[in-house]
């Protein structure tokens, strides 16, 4: 019957008028044990089970503890989940310190709301805490109160079992927040919607999902003039999923640095938009393998939201068989939306020539740095005259003339004595003439 249980008390925030909402705060535990449960005000949660995978009991108790001032809760601990609400109402923390009995008989008794309804009479009755009703009768306290009060007693003390309606996790995120004045900028707002932001993160690590895209709303104050409507919403993207509240807030930041509110924001909401399956890491089974730092890809994210997305590009496989345009850069943005492979049978070159380079012949072979001797191939590449250009600095026409970039050519994987691996391909010239040309060197 004796567990390890927390209670989480809703508290006022700075510049919140009013705290979380106990459902909020419940989906919240759930990233730590799936034994959440809405006890009156507060949200009482088991955690003994699933200590272990937070590497035992102190570190998740810090952890809890850490987040727990973010997203404006009070905490405290006991064997039963009545003992933690009962302490957490007292602002007391640690039901573990001394034997529980102990701890309990010295709360006041408003600490249980059973015997808090029965407060007038048993402060009549000379009663002041929690201990001076254990120590009367118990036939006497059955027949002239409620069976309430002593079941409430027995639980919180540990004698008789709790029953609890577990909290189901919802399909979807939506949380909103009021704010406690009117913002008139819109870098403002990430005060309130970091509070929310700890919220998502807790709702995507218990359905062990990550954001692609999530959406900050705000509505207006209804004293704002009418052209600027009800409200607005900002939608920001990532390119992996991700739970990593920091690296939200770092990007929600960037974005809202540059908007401007058409009138000031009272309200605010956050929506999951987009969500993925997110792909846990590997933990080392030795405990000073610790990893450091950012990924380069929230690095980038974080210059993309600054910068804007087309300052940041990366290079991206195209469906296309010439070898010049298999590869284009493109803005981050569309990176994860779209994926080719090459379409060559043969390996390609580490390097490429920006304009494929003419090789002497001897004897109908080619020669680069001696002759080369012809390994793997021919593989045809035929294709191009739907695509027309002016010069693009690939050999082509630079006087503004446009013309088609059709090749034939036949591509041989070649070995030359003293240039190593090279990328080759015979070309198709007026009538029946050929040349050889390498485009790419292995290494």
């Amino acid at each position: 019957m004796l567990g390890h249980w927390a209670a989480l008390l809703p508290i006022p925030l700075p510049n919140c008028p009013s705290p979380i909402d106990a459902p909020s705060l419940g989906i919240w535990a759930l990233q730590f044990t799936p034994r959440v449960a809405l006890l009156e005000e507060a949200v009482v949660a088991e955690v003994g089970a699933c200590a272990r995978l937070f590497g035992g009991m102190e570190p998740l108790q810090r952890t809890v503890q850490a987040q727990a001032g973010d997203i404006g809760a009070r905490l405290a601990w006991a064997p039963t989940g009545s003992a933690a609400l009962a302490l957490v109402r007292q602002g007391q923390r640690n039901g573990f310190a001394a034997p529980l009995a102990q701890i309990l008989d010295a709360l006041p008794l408003a600490s249980l709301t059973p015997v808090a309804r029965h407060g007038t009479t048993l402060e009549r009755m000379g009663c002041r805490t929690l201990g001076d009703v254990r120590k009367l009768p118990r036939g006497g306290l059955a027949r002239r109160f409620d069976k309430a009060l002593l079941l409430a007693l027995d639980q919180a003390y540990g004698l008789r079992p709790e029953a609890y309606e577990w909290i189901v996790l919802p399909e979807s995120f939506h949380a909103r927040l009021e704010l406690m004045a009117r913002v008139e900028t819109a870098p403002a707002l990430l005060f309130g919607a970091r509070r929310l932001l700890v919220q998502m993160a807790a709702w995507l690590s218990a359905r062990r999902l990550g954001a692609t895209a999530f959406t900050l709303r705000w509505r207006h104050d209804a004293m704002g003039p009418k052209k600027a409507g009800a409200g607005d919403e900002l939608t920001i993207r990532t390119a992996q999923p991700t739970q990593n509240v920091e690296h939200f807030a770092r990007l929600l930041g960037e974005h809202l640095d540059k908007l401007r509110l058409l009138a000031p924001a009272g309200e605010i909401e956050l929506l999951a938009s987009e969500v993925a399956s997110v792909v846990e890491n590997n933990r080392s089974l030795l405990p000073d393998v610790v990893c450091k730092g950012a990924s380069v890809e929230l690095a980038l994210e974080r210059i993309a939201a600054r910068l804007g997305e087309h300052c940041v590009r990366c290079p991206a496989l195209t469906p296309d068989h010439r070898l010049e345009w298999m590869q284009r850069w493109e803005a981050r943005s569309s990176q994860h939306t779209r994926r080719s492979e090459p379409p060559y049978g043969l390996p390609l070159p580490t390097w490429i020539l920006d304009a494929p380079l003419r090789l002497a012949e001897r004897e109908h072979r080619p020669i680069y740095q001696g002759p080369l001797q012809l390994l793997l191939g021919p593989d045809r590449v035929e294709g191009g005259w739907w695509h027309r250009s002016a010069g693009d600095g690939h050999g082509h026409d630079h006087g503004g003339n446009e013309e088609a970039l059709n090749v034939q050519r036949d591509y041989w994987l070649a070995l030359s004595p003293h240039a190593g691996l090279l990328w080759v391909f015979q070309q198709r010239l007026a009538g029946d003439q050929t040349a050889w040309f390498l485009h790419g060197y292995f290494g």
